[in-house]
Parts: structure tokens; C-alpha cells; sequence
């Protein structure tokens, strides 16, 4: 897997398009979730861009400390494409998004907001559930915390 992190500014027209298609073929059309993706926070955040032959596989977008939470660095939109599922790609994924976490912004906590189903994994990355369950589009979700 090739890993490119970009800011916002930095990302072309068919970069974007490749990750837009990414979210909305696993969040909308795979999760039945029909959501509005485009918030307007991709703009304050680092892309997380992982490839696998020149096709986008795996995605993350990574905001700084007291841009989503006032003391805590986020990594959210976690997506890894179908056809690399159950080859270990989330973990590369997610442990690459660490890492560029703490490369550009230190070693700061990180929370996320997780589905609830993949609890353990992102346990086992070192992350502590941190709320109650909540519903998100539907879906049970929980905020978790690396510290």
C-alpha cells in the first residue's frame, strides 16, 4: 500500500472525486446510510490516502488538536474499499493515521467516533471507550480515546 497525505489545497479535482467516491460507496450505498459527507470540514483536514496500484483503497481524514475537540487531535471518515477488506488494510490504515497524527501535531490524544461492531478492533490499537452508545445515521456508534 502506498500512503500520500494531503491538506485540502493540495488535493486535485480527481483526488477528491476518488475519495468522495470512496465514502459514498461504503457509507451511502453499502451502509444504506444516506447522509450529507460533505460538511464542509474536509477543508480544515489532512487526507489520509492509501493506494494499491493507482486505485484509492483506503482513506482517512485527520484533524488537528482544537479543530473538532478542544484538546484532542480526530481521525474520522475511516473507509477501506471492498475489495481489500479482511487483508489487514483497516489496521495499515488506522496505524498510519496515528502516525501521521503524531508526525504533524505530536503526540496528542486522539478521539474518534466508532461504529460501535468494531469496538475491539480499535481497541486494540489503544483506543478506551470514552461515552455511551449514541445512534449516528441509524447506526451505533461510541467516542473512543488514544491517549
Amino acid at each position: 500500500m502506498n500512503w500520500t497525505v494531503k491538506s485540502f489545497d493540495e488535493l486535485t479535482a480527481a483526488a477528491l472525486y476518488h475519495i468522495l467516491h470512496l465514502r459514498a460507496a461504503v457509507f451511502v450505498v453499502e451502509q444504506h446510510c444516506p447522509y450529507q459527507d460533505m460538511d464542509y470540514a474536509d477543508q480544515q483536514a489532512l487526507h489520509l490516502m492509501g493506494t494499491l496500484e493507482g486505485d484509492l483503497v483506503a482513506y482517512t481524514r485527520l484533524f488537528a488538536p482544537h479543530v473538532k475537540y478542544p484538546d484532542k487531535a480526530s481521525i474520522g471518515r475511516v473507509v477501506t474499499a471492498s475489495s481489500v477488506r479482511g487483508t489487514g488494510a483497516g489496521r495499515k490504515l488506522m496505524e498510519a493515521s496515528i502516525r501521521v497524527v503524531e508526525e504533524r501535531f505530536g503526540k496528542v490524544p486522539i478521539k474518534i467516533g466508532a461504529q460501535q461492531y468494531l469496538t475491539k478492533f480499535y481497541q486494540s490499537l489503544g483506543f478506551v471507550q470514552s461515552s455511551e452508545m449514541y445512534l449516528e445515521d441509524g447506526i451505533p456508534h461510541i467516542e473512543m480515546v488514544r491517549e
